[in-house]
């Protein structure tokens, strides 16, 4: 049996973050999902081909302090995501994640949902940075280019 595109990215999270296997990780379930548009709608992103999504784009909006206590592993991604206060300015954006379907990738669709993310969550808060905790090469990369297009430095986080 073929599965569908949910399927398959669900599987995709699983093989890329191994979020099961690392507590420390922040594992989107429907509380978390709920919790990131409360910080702001754009944080979740999708992109549908018209048979299900084919890339998903999660953001996390927060303050200076905290980005600075990850980027220091003094707090893990879960901490983060948690310790990240309600109805404040955010100074900060995490690209948590991003992951798209093989077929997919390498058309600018994590790119264009990451800067239209940014820039709707930038109208309501002065985002001054952008940070990072790349999983692989291709991550390091679209975070490079999506910081740079947006104008905001990179920081990154060290496995």
């Amino acid at each position: 049996m073929t599965l569908s595109n949910y399927e398959r990215l669900i599987q995709l999270a699983d093989e890329v973050f191994a979020v099961k296997s690392d507590p420390s990780q922040l594992d989107v379930n429907a509380e978390v999902l709920e919790r990131l548009i409360q910080l702001h709608p754009a944080t979740v992103s999708a992109f549908d081909d018209g048979n299900g999504p084919v890339a998903w784009v999660l953001l996390i909006p927060t303050t200076l302090e905290l980005m600075n206590r990850f980027l220091g592993s003094e707090i893990s991604e879960k901490e983060l995501f948690e310790q990240t206060p309600l109805n404040i300015s955010y100074e900060a954006i995490y690209l948590c994640s991003a992951l798209v379907l093989e077929e997919y990738r390498r058309k600018g669709i994590t790119k264009n949902m990451a800067l239209t993310a940014i820039e709707k969550i930038s109208q309501k808060h002065p985002i001054k940075a952008a940070f990072v905790w790349a999983f692989s090469h291709e991550g390091d990369l679209a975070a490079e280019t999506i910081a740079r297009l947006a104008g905001l430095p990179l920081y990154k986080r060290e496995k």
